[in-house]
């Protein structure tokens, strides 16, 4: 077995997939907590009052703090690919307090086709029947950034209930420049602003025009807020 295979499967290992999701866990937490909201964040249950449970789309990259910010009284469940690379993911967020389904939902097809889509496209339509709110990320992985996929639209389609955007920035953060999606490490002791946009609704007869136009509407809006976010941490750094 040759050192890459060794590293892999060691990192794969029970112990290293415990100990590392509780570490990273801890360090999350600890980051969110130590940056202070600066008054600029969306009112989660003014925004979606009579509209629960909701779709909550984000942007590969940006994404790291936002289980922290849901509304603790509020239950979640997210979307985490089925590869082995993921398990780490799935357990930092179910240490979060937010469920987990495993499968690929970027394109429509390879929710049908591919990795479990079927299964994961109707576990969280069922999810969202039962009152508990879905977060996904909106744009495909390693495909374009910032542009929504297919799949979060068809399971809007699909369960009648809206997708809601949501972006959250800090004022201290490190941006990996050279990652496909400018993944964003936020840093502790700053301040943060965490805003989301008026939910979107996606009628069951839409066609493939109408569904292409919701696909631009939730990119639009994502990126919106997203610069909304940014701009109000900057503003107030």
């Amino acid at each position: 077995m040759n050192r890459r295979r060794l590293g892999k499967k060691l990192l794969q290992s029970e112990w290293v997939q415990r100990a590392g999701s509780a570490l990273i866990h801890w360090t999350l937490g600890a980051i969110w907590r130590s940056n202070r909201d600066n008054k600029t964040s969306t009112d989660w249950e003014a925004l979606i009052e009579g509209e629960w449970p909701a779709i909550f789309a984000l942007w590969h990259g940006q994404h790291l703090l936002v289980p922290y910010a849901a509304p603790r009284d509020r239950k979640f469940t997210s979307l985490v690919s089925r590869s082995a690379d993921a398990e780490i993911n799935a357990r930092v967020l179910t240490r979060a307090g937010i469920e987990v389904i495993r499968g690929s939902g970027g394109r429509e097809t390879r929710m049908v086709t591919e990795k479990g889509g079927v299964k994961a496209l109707f576990g969280m339509r069922d999810a969202l029947r039962n009152g508990v709110n879905v977060v996904m990320i909106a744009d495909i992985s390693k495909g374009e950034a910032r542009l929504a996929g297919e799949g979060i639209i068809a399971l809007a389609r699909i369960s009648g209930r809206p997708i809601v955007p949501v972006a959250l920035a800090t004022s201290r953060r490190h941006v990996l420049e050279k990652t496909w999606d400018k993944t964003t490490i936020n840093l502790p002791f700053g301040t943060r602003s965490v805003r989301l946009a008026p939910p979107i609704f996606v009628p069951a007869k839409a066609g493939k025009e109408e569904l292409a136009e919701k696909r631009m509407q939730v990119t639009a809006e994502l990126n919106r807020i997203t610069e909304e976010a940014m701009r109000a941490v900057e503003a107030n750094s």
